[in-house]
């Protein structure tokens, strides 16, 4: 009797049952889901941010462009003559080209936003540097 009580234990810490297999997958989809709710968001305001850097960068460029030949520049223009490097970013961080408005001095570089359509409130204009 003894005996088949020590197999009968042995058996039950030999392998892991399928419960606990499904309780350790479903605990690690739990810890990615958890990851991807914090991390995106940032990505996304990392975006936003580096939209509001290179449209700066550009809205400089443009400014001196504007100066010097009065006409209002596009990005084509700007990289065709080597204002804007070459290796730079020719659109914003979500790959759609930057937008550029002249007012009589003032320029405005806009980044079309998360949406990727100008004219909507998620448009991120750079006036002032």
């Amino acid at each position: 009797m003894r005996r088949r009580e020590k197999t009968r234990a042995r058996r039950r810490r030999a392998g892991m049952t399928l419960i606990e297999i499904m309780i350790v997958v479903i605990v690690m989809a739990l810890i990615a889901t958890a990851v991807g709710v914090a991390v995106l968001p940032m990505l996304e305001r990392a975006k936003v941010k580096q939209a509001t850097v290179d449209a700066a960068s550009i809205r400089g460029v443009a400014e001196l462009w504007l100066a010097d030949h009065g006409t209002c520049p596009s990005m084509v223009e700007l990289r065709e003559t080597g204002e804007v490097n070459e290796s730079g970013r020719p659109s914003d961080p979500w790959d759609t080209p930057w937008s550029i408005e002249c007012e009589a001095s003032r320029v405005i570089v806009i980044s079309a936003g998360p949406d990727r359509q100008l004219g909507t409130e998620d448009d991120i204009p750079v006036e002032e540097g």
